[in-house]
């Protein structure tokens, strides 16, 4: 199976030009896409990822007036990540989107999962985007409102096997979506859950699509062809503009139809 041709989405989002955009895991895969679509829409964009080479070729292949500022930095260490929402904050000014997207789906059966193992799945894949929203809470807070995006998984709703941990924090993400939605909702932050399908990304290609894979999508999926990681940042560019600005405590499945 092959990845389909790149494409940049197709609306234009006026409200997004000129505000500021943190993205985390941006370097690559669902957070490059993220990345280059918000600069498309004239964005201030910041994002972080531990793949140093590849967060500086992106920056760097994105310049221009409004180029994008990447900040090394492992999610799972949240002084670090708390360095780089301010390293953007200094560059661009407050934060008026926030999408946490960093996160690693390796797989670890549940007989081989240690103590250790458990607590960095959770920190990589849920703890830091409760820090991430409270490091741009103030930010959206003086802005008058702001839209968090937290990245959730279809793999629980579908019940995947092989990776538990992970499953279990996109599943608490969807939780973390609504009760933040609930207590940040008064001072007009948005806050809503991306649950993305089987994306096609380089990633998946290279480690989780096998022969057979086809034959199991299609036969789940209610439309055909594949979910590409620019089908996942045309709904983030939904709900981070004021065009979403009575969507929030939501999860927004971009799974052809697969759940």
């Amino acid at each position: 199976m092959e990845a389909t041709t790149t494409r940049a989405p197709s609306a234009i989002y006026p409200s997004l030009t000129g505000r500021t955009v943190f993205i985390s895991g941006g370097a690559t895969g669902i957070g490059e896409a993220l990345v280059r679509a918000f600069h498309g829409q004239g964005a201030r964009v910041g994002f972080c990822d531990i793949d140093a080479a590849a967060g500086r070729a992106l920056a760097a292949g994105l310049g221009g007036g409004n180029a994008p500022h990447f900040e090394i930095c492992d999610v799972t260490d949240v002084a670090a990540l708390g360095a780089a929402i301010a390293a953007v904050r200094a560059r661009f000014g407050p934060i008026g989107v926030l999408l946490n997207n960093a996160a690693n789906d390796r797989r670890h059966p549940m007989a081989e999962v240690t103590s250790d193992d458990f607590d960095r799945l959770v920190a990589v894949n849920l703890k830091h985007q409760f820090f991430a929203a409270q490091a741009v809470a103030g930010d959206m807070r003086a802005l008058g409102g702001g839209s968090i995006v937290n990245f959730g998984s279809v793999s629980w709703m579908i019940k995947g096997a092989g990776y538990p941990v992970y499953q279990a924090s996109k599943a608490a993400a969807h939780g973390l979506t609504r009760a933040l939605a609930r207590d940040l909702g008064k001072v007009g932050i948005r806050v809503n859950t991306i649950v993305p399908g089987w994306v096609m990304t380089e990633r998946q290609l290279r480690l989780w699509v096998k022969p057979g894979s086809d034959a199991e999508i299609d036969a789940a999926q209610c439309l055909p062809g594949r979910v590409m990681a620019e089908d996942i940042a045309s709904m983030a560019l939904f709900l981070a503009a004021d065009d979403s600005k009575m969507c929030s405590a939501q999860n927004y499945v971009v799974d052809a139809g697969w759940t």
